[in-house]
């Protein structure tokens, strides 16, 4: 089988990650690219670390003709901007998966209250499949139109899903301390990614109403079976890649450290990208880096009762471009694995 495949949007860091997983993987031919300010210029002139990856020619968003023959097209188009163009794809009969936020959340009114516009193909959100596959692989592998999970939401979904879908913790008080390192605001110039700006500091950030937290609300609650909120507050990191959540949480029963430990091995016993480390050891970003990995640890203090679980992801692999892929490999029935084996960098 070979896949042809097109990333509309290559020029930003997820569009250039996705070029760098699909470019070495072996049933994949990446046949269009997209790109605005590089448009009719070599892909490589975007990005110098991809000079030895196939040679690709960046097209205007308008250019349908090179849409011929493709069969799956990954939106990697900012918010707003999916929704204009993924109606047409899936007219077309290409399958797409779309890694903007415009085909997350399920209800059009809540859209519009957290986006400030009103959804353009809202027809279409019933439709679209939430991209998480440990919790939804075989509808995934059905649907024509994936919604990739954004990067501070996979990282809360993978540390609460067991104990939420177990009813294991009390659903009502669940706090999330998360850092993200700055690509995940993107490539665009912008005073607070300015080096200046970031170096020796950190900082919190849209305390009240960051916009993942109805697309992390909506999928809590299909996990608990009920309503229910959660305290989010995102912070920046003076580094480029990585995700660290630390989840604060009331569990329902007294249980032993080794019990939680292995509640949450056992949930992800045959997930390929979720690692559950021993009790002692604590996910650093640094250990993930540049892998679609997942590293989940866990310890009850004794003194207050409370739970903590601490997640970590690349927010470039698994919290976009390499979820994108293994949910494309679910969804043309490829081993998940495939193209996404490499081991993290490190240091």
């Amino acid at each position: 089988m070979t896949i042809s495949v097109a990333i509309l949007g290559a020029t930003g860091y997820t569009g250039g990650e996705l070029v760098r997983l699909l470019s070495r993987h072996q049933e994949v031919r990446i046949l269009h690219v997209t790109s605005e300010r590089y448009a009719g210029k070599p892909l490589r002139l975007a990005f110098p670390h991809l000079h030895n990856a196939p040679e690709l020619l960046c097209r205007p968003l308008g250019d349908l003709a090179g849409l011929e023959g493709v069969d799956v097209a990954f939106c990697a188009l900012p918010h707003k901007a999916s929704m204009a163009e993924v109606p047409a794809l899936l007219e077309r009969q290409i399958r797409v998966i779309d890694l903007s936020a415009d085909f997350r959340l399920q209800d059009a009114a809540t859209y519009r209250a957290w986006y400030g516009d009103d959804h353009r193909a809202p027809e279409l959100l019933a439709e679209a499949v939430y991209g998480l596959p440990e919790l939804h692989r075989s509808a995934i592998a059905q649907a024509r139109l994936v919604a990739n999970p954004g990067c501070y939401p996979t990282s809360v979904l993978l540390a609460l899903a067991p104990l939420l879908r177990g009813g294991w913790i009390d659903p009502q008080t669940l706090l999330v301390d998360s850092k993200s390192g700055v690509s995940g605001a993107g490539r665009a110039a912008s005073q607070e990614g300015l080096f200046a700006e970031l170096e020796g500091g950190f900082r919190a950030y849209k305390v009240e109403g960051h916009r993942h937290t109805p697309e992390m609300e909506q999928e809590l609650s299909k996990l608990a079976g009920l309503d229910l909120r959660v305290r989010f507050v995102p912070h920046l990191l003076p580094q480029s890649r990585g995700i660290l959540s630390t989840c604060h949480l009331r569990p329902h029963a007294v249980r032993s450290q080794r019990e939680w430990q292995e509640t949450l091995a056992a949930f992800y016993q045959h997930e390929p990208f979720v690692q559950v480390l021993d009790a002692g050891l604590w996910p650093a970003t640094n250990h993930v880096r540049g892998s679609n990995f997942c590293h989940l640890g866990v310890t009850v203090d004794a003194r207050t009762g409370w739970l903590t679980v601490v997640s970590v992801i690349d927010n470039l692999v698994k919290g976009a471009a390499g979820q994108a892929v293994q949910n494309m490999n679910l969804m043309f029935a490829l081993p998940e694995p495939c193209g996404l084996e490499q081991l993290p960098l490190f240091p």
